[in-house]
């Protein structure tokens, strides 16, 4: 969970809260190493108490006080250093009396908070790497090699004491790797060796269901990210009622669900679909299309991931009328999937017959290939002079604000798996207009109910469409109070009654997992 989060973070959150409203008990579970998760969950109003990193639970430190460490708080065993502030890099140049190099300590925030130092020897040789939490604790040693690569990880309980260690060294293809893993647990007073995180994180799990377990309700585990513990719910000691969520399309090319290659981020999960106790879709349509494709023997749910708050249900509706005059927004991450160059092509046209459209695109570039798909966008942008029209805006939570101006939507993606943002869109009352892209959109936007729904990747027909509804204003409201409408179908008491619906089939079958199990309820 980063400060800038995705799709799946913000469907983890408002899960959370839904499950909070209703008084179940839950928790968020974090596999990966992160010094930043606790700044991260706490901004998002998570407490942490409802947080479970597994290097915090080895560590001992799922609940520690915040605390700020500056330079000055850390000792390098070397009398009289001297510090040079290299603010440029947001660093500490720390030397002996003699000149030598001793560390190099980073630093973040306009508070000079110590998030790493870099130590070096005699030599001038970098030969270890301190890592601080930013809750103001040393968390993570790295011990480097002679030819610097990290050979040796070490994190550190709340003591100072290695509790969990990983170590690297050459394959058989000379590639620099991961070797094994190491765990001083603390609880039992016992050494573990792992070969891989996938076994480790087993571990882990194991621990959790253990630690959370009674025969009387089964622990209920979603898993939101396959590829973090696909493997590891397939093989729990004890049994649980494990939940696959599909928060993309499982198919390679979503459009052609039932013949592609498997979206690669699914494929073990979905070859061994039978092994989870139910599979979610946040649509009907996936879940259609899963059904069809793999035949499973296991139960299938469809439970948006979006929730919209009976606060914005029974806000005042802003009309048209109202709004700003063609001004259309789009809240997604520049990237290829979201194929953003696309919508701006499609405003490039509108302009022409509508010369007050105007489009603002809210959130954060994707550094891959080299920002290819925001250098794509700019590069319609400089073509069609668009400089005035379309604006980059970055990465933004002022949503309610920005949609409740704006007049409409536009999305499109080559593929989604349900499209928060476009829900929230309809629930500002916000025209939407969307490729016919599986699956959310195509669903979310029901075409002359609340927008238009176009034939994928035609852009020139979604052009057509937004002049159609700009110089028709009795069309354009009729879609606003169609938007407005259409989101009650996400409502929390809707989608609490879908997650009531896994719930009770959680419990319904206990009793014979149990019994598969050789116990007894």
């Amino acid at each position: 969970m980063q400060a800038n989060k995705s799709g799946i973070e913000h469907a983890e959150i408002k899960r959370l809260r839904l499950f909070n409203h209703h008084n179940t008990d839950v928790r968020m579970i974090f596999r990966d190493w992160n010094p930043s998760l606790h700044i991260a969950t706490a901004a998002a109003g998570i407490e942490d108490r409802q947080v479970l990193n597994m290097f915090d639970y080895f560590q001992d430190t799922l609940a520690m006080p915040q605390q700020a460490l500056h330079v000055d708080d850390i000792s390098f065993g070397v009398p009289h250093v001297r510090y040079e502030d290299d603010a440029a890099q947001n660093r500490y140049l720390v030397t002996a009396q003699n000149g030598q190099l001793v560390a190099r300590v980073n630093y973040r925030g306009a508070d000079r908070q110590v998030w790493s130092t870099e130590l070096f020897d005699g030599y001038n040789n970098l030969y270890r790497v301190d890592n601080y939490d930013a809750r103001g604790f040393k968390t993570l040693v790295q011990y480097y090699t002679p030819d610097n690569k990290v050979g040796t990880e070490a994190w550190l309980d709340r003591q100072g004491q290695v509790v969990l260690e990983t170590f690297h060294k050459y394959d058989m293809q000379q590639e620099w790797q991961q070797a094994g893993w190491r765990l001083r647990d603390r609880r039992d007073g016992k050494t573990y060796q792992f070969d891989t995180i996938e076994h480790l994180t087993l571990h882990f799990l194991d621990d959790v269901n253990a630690e959370f377990w009674s025969n009387e309700r089964p622990n209920v585990f979603i898993l939101d990210r396959a590829h973090i513990a696909d493997w590891g719910f397939l093989h729990l000691k004890k049994p649980a009622y494990t939940a696959f969520h599909l928060h993309n399309s499982q198919a390679g090319n979503a459009q052609e669900p039932l013949h592609s290659i498997l979206n690669n981020n699914y494929e073990f999960s979905m070859n061994a679909i039978d092994g989870y106790d139910c599979v979610i879709s946040a649509t009907q349509r996936q879940t259609n299309d899963v059904e069809a494709r793999f035949h499973p023997h296991t139960k299938l749910f469809t439970i948006p991931v979006g929730i919209v708050p009976d606060s914005l249900l029974n806000a005042p509706r802003i009309p048209v009328k109202d709004r700003q005059f063609g001004k259309m927004v789009v809240f997604a991450r520049v990237a290829w999937e979201k194929h953003l160059d696309d919508l701006c092509r499609a405003i490039a046209i509108v302009k022409k017959a509508v010369p007050e459209v105007s489009l603002d695109i809210y959130g954060y570039a994707d550094s891959s290939d080299n920002y290819r798909a925001r250098r794509a966008v700019e590069a319609v942008i400089k073509e069609n002079q668009l400089e005035d029209t379309v604006t980059l805006k970055g990465y933004t939570t002022n949503i309610d604000e920005i949609e409740n101006q704006a007049m409409m939507y536009g999305l499109t993606s080559r593929m989604e798996g349900f499209n928060l943002a476009i829900m929230e869109a309809i629930s500002h009352g916000l025209i939407s207009f969307s490729y016919d892209v599986n699956y959310g959109p195509n669903e979310i936007v029901q075409d002359g109910v609340n927008g238009n729904v176009v034939p994928y990747e035609d852009y020139q027909e979604m052009a057509r469409d937004i002049i159609k509804v700009l110089k028709n204003p009795q069309l354009a409201q009729k879609y606003s109070t169609g938007a407005y409408d259409s989101s009650e179908r996400y409502s929390e008491a809707n989608v609490w009654q879908d997650w009531t619906n896994l719930l009770a089939d959680a419990k319904r079958v206990w009793p014979a997992k149990l019994a598969a199990a050789g116990l007894e309820a």
